[in-house]
C-alpha cells in the first residue's frame, strides 16, 4: 500500500495546526494540517512494515501512524500533544474519537522537560539570528513566547489549551517587531521562571497512563485484524458464489 493511500483511506483523526489553531492567523497564513492514520494490522505481518509517518499528500500536511503518535504523546512531545488539542478538527471517526478521549492519559509532568527542551532549542536559534543579523526572526519569537505560555498554563492547571484567546494582540505585536528584543527576552525569562515554579504544585501526574493507552492500541489493532479477516471472508464468499453461478 502506498504511504499516501494510508493517509487518504485510513486517517482516524485530522486537524489544522499552526497559527490558525493557535488563534494567531493573519492574512496569508499557511494552513498546516496534521493527522493520525491507522495502518491495517496485516501490514505489520510482513517484512516491510508500514511507515511511522507520512508527508502529504497535500501541501503542509503531515500524519503519524497511530502507534508512533501514541509513543510521542506519552513522551510529552509538544507538537503531538498540541495536535491532540487542536480546536480545528477536520476528520474524525470512532477510533479517532476514542483517541481524543484519551487526551488526559498522555499528560504528565514530563511535559515540563519536553516543552523546556524544545523551548531552549528555539531560543538558541533566536540568539543565533540576533548575533548574525542584529534581530531575531520575530515570528519565531512570537511562537516561542506562545509555547512558554502554553507550558506554564499546562503545569498550573493540568489542562492544555493552545488557542491564545485574548492574548492574541500582544503576541502579534511581537510578530510585527513592535516589541523590543530586550522586552521579549525579559518575558521569556519570566515565563521560564513561572513554569519552573508551577512544576512544584502541578496537578499533573508524575507519569502518563501507559496502561490505558496500551489497552487502546491493543484493542484497535485487534479490531483491525478481525475486520480484515471478515472482509476477506466476504470476498471469498462472493468469489465462490460467482464460480457456482458460472457452472
Amino acid at each position: 500500500m502506498h504511504p499516501e493511500d494510508l493517509v487518504r483511506d485510513h486517517t482516524i483523526y485530522a486537524c489544522v495546526m499552526g497559527s490558525r489553531a493557535f488563534g494567531l492567523a493573519t492574512e496569508g497564513s499557511d494552513t498546516d494540517r496534521r493527522g493520525v492514520f491507522l495502518a491495517p494490522t496485516p501490514l505489520f505481518w510482513g517484512f516491510e512494515k508500514p511507515p511511522t509517518h507520512v508527508e502529504g499528500p497535500g501541501e503542509e500536511q503531515f500524519s503519524w501512524e497511530l502507534e508512533r503518535f501514541c509513543e510521542l504523546a506519552l513522551r510529552a512531545n509538544p507538537n503531538v500533544l498540541e495536535c491532540l488539542h487542536s480546536p480545528l478538527v477536520e476528520r474524525l471517526d470512532d477510533t479517532g474519537r476514542e483517541l481524543l478521549e484519551l487526551r488526559g492519559a498522555f499528560l504528565s509532568r514530563h511535559a515540563y522537560d519536553s516543552f523546556t527542551r524544545y523551548a531552549l532549542a528555539q531560543r538558541r536559534k533566536l540568539d543565533a539570528a540576533v548575533r548574525a543579523h542584529g534581530a531575531p526572526r520575530w515570528k519565531h519569537a512570537m511562537h516561542l513566547l506562545r509555547l512558554l505560555t502554553c507550558a506554564r498554563d499546562l503545569l498550573r492547571t493540568g489542562e492544555l489549551t493552545i488557542d491564545v484567546g485574548d492574548r492574541r494582540a500582544g503576541f502579534l505585536a511581537v510578530k510585527r517587531g513592535e516589541v523590543s528584543w530586550a522586552e521579549v527576552e525579559s518575558r521569556m525569562v519570566r515565563l521560564a521562571e513561572e513554569t519552573e515554579r508551577a512544576l512544584s504544585g502541578t496537578p499533573l501526574p508524575a507519569e502518563p497512563d501507559h496502561a490505558r493507552v496500551a489497552d487502546f492500541l491493543f484493542r484497535t489493532r485487534r479490531t483491525s485484524a478481525l475486520q480484515t479477516h471478515a472482509d476477506h471472508q466476504v470476498v471469498q464468499g462472493v468469489v465462490r458464489a460467482g464460480r457456482v453461478g458460472q457452472r
